[in-house]
């Protein structure tokens, strides 16, 4: 027993030693006090716990939950020392954002998290190539979301997001369901979700909670090739296990031809956004697979691929009566990291869709308006937090964030390429987050294209989570 018991009285030893000391505690921020002092009371506590392991009042799976109370003390601490960064990555679970993860951080009963969204865009007065823009400025509050959840135990939950989108469903407004599942886990490790899905793939799709990520707009790769918000019905195993994070699920096809119950548009020369059915009488004849595996083993960084297959021809059909199939494939892989101040964040994209020529018979499209047989793109974003090494509470980090798209690659025999779709973005700009949950940020956007048709602009957003 006593053999078993030294690693357990050595990781308490190791906890109370680092611990910051009470002097320390008293120069930090009034949130970091009271953090110092609960890390404080729970060593006392399971100090006074295994002092009733030495004395033989206990017995194995009393010691084993000591062990994991302790590994929980060292993480926080490893949070602490790593900044404020990490905070918001740290309360994210299988892929949501801080917000949307709330319902696994409640013990019983209900949740309720949301964001929010105000974006504020002037447009230049001329275009890449001179020529007048015809643009006009604008304002928007992009979204108001609810997030409701219910813990029914420990194995077993509902989670949920309820979107308003353009402030009124009389003009340009709409309200959405973006995802609403049930998770019943098997043992710690091993999930089954079912319901209405955000398909784990890219960054924003999942993590889309204003003041979690650099910039005003979210980049167009993962908007037009990567189609956030991208939500579809299926089921599928979600985890977390040895370092890494998975997740893979089984979910209704796109609709490249579109038109059909689900009104979704189709794919066409700007990317595979208009093939979401958005789980909304979601035409099914096709059925695609999507998978995710990320490392997360070292806390602010992570690293990882996800993949999406499928047909999305769903049943249709072109003037010669020939089934399209339109074998369609989205890889991307990834990289960030976010702590000491650094907010890093790369990302690589391919996709591929098949039999393209008789989409474009089916859809009528025509010369240069081909759907693209290959789509690519990348960005790679850079901030710092000026403000890291200063004992407040405010955020001041500026960034930049280089993007280049090209939704039409290649194209069948017989079409031609739009150059307006080869095109590549600069952001340069800041965000200043006054507490944790509340973002203002503000950058400017040079927007080329091989058309010469580019509009900057500058953006100025308000965003917050709970």
């Amino acid at each position: 027993m006593v053999k078993h018991l030294l690693p357990v009285s050595l990781a308490v030893v190791a906890v109370l030693l680092l611990v910051p000391s009470p002097s320390l505690a008293q120069e930090g921020t009034e949130a970091d006090r009271a953090r110092i002092e609960e890390l404080e009371r729970r060593v006392t506590a399971l100090q006074a716990q295994l002092d009733s392991i030495l004395a033989g009042q206990t017995d194995a799976e009393r010691l084993e939950q000591l062990r994991r109370q302790i590994d929980a003390i060292s993480h926080e601490i490893e949070v602490m020392q790593l900044g404020r960064d990490v905070v918001e990555a740290d309360e994210s679970r299988f892929g949501l954002g801080p917000a949307a993860s709330k319902v696994y951080h409640v013990r019983r009963g209900v949740s309720i998290g949301g964001y929010g969204e105000m974006l504020f865009q002037n447009f230049s007065s001329t275009r890449q190539d001179g020529t007048a823009s015809g643009k006009k400025d604008q304002i928007d509050f992009l979204r108001a979301v609810l997030y409701f959840g219910y813990k029914f135990n420990d194995r077993i939950l509902f989670n949920s997001e309820i979107e308003f989108e353009h402030a009124a469903t009389g003009n340009a407004g709409s309200v959405a369901v973006e995802f609403a599942y049930l998770d019943f886990f098997l043992t710690p490790w091993i999930g089954a979700r079912a319901g209405l899905l955000l398909l784990p793939m890219g960054y924003l799709n999942e993590l889309h909670e204003p003041p979690i990520y650099l910039g005003t707009e979210r980049p167009e790769i993962e908007r037009r090739i990567i189609p956030s918000t991208w939500r579809e019905n299926g089921l599928g195993l979600v985890g977390e296990a040895s370092g890494f994070s998975y997740r893979a699920y089984a979910v209704n096809a796109f609709d490249a031809v579109g038109g059909a119950s689900s009104k979704a548009p189709g794919f066409d020369a700007g990317g595979l956004r208009g093939g979401r059915q958005n789980g909304s009488k979601a035409v099914v004849e096709n059925v695609a697979v999507v998978g995710r595996l990320d490392y997360v083993g070292v806390l602010g960084l992570n690293v990882g691929t996800s993949f999406y297959y499928g047909n999305a021809g769903q049943g249709n059909v072109d003037s010669n009566g020939q089934v399209i199939s339109a074998a369609t494939l989205i890889w991307e892989g990834h990289a960030q990291y976010r702590a000491h101040g650094f907010w890093l964040r790369g990302l690589y994209t391919l996709s591929t869709v098949d039999d393209v020529a008789q989409l474009n018979d089916a859809r009528g499209l025509s010369g240069n308006e081909s759907i693209g047989e290959r789509l690519t793109g990348w960005y790679l974003e850079a901030g710092y937090d000026v403000l890291h090494s200063v004992r407040t509470d405010h955020q001041v980090i500026p960034y930049v964030r280089y993007e280049q798209i090209n939704t039409q690659d290649q194209v069948p025999t017989g079409f031609t390429a739009n150059p307006a779709t080869d095109a590549t973005i600069t952001t340069v700009g800041a965000m200043w987050k006054p507490i944790t949950n509340v973002a203002v940020k503000m950058d400017y956007q040079a927007r080329r294209n091989a058309a010469g048709t580019g509009v900057d602009q500058l953006n100025v957003s308000l965003g917050f989570l709970f």
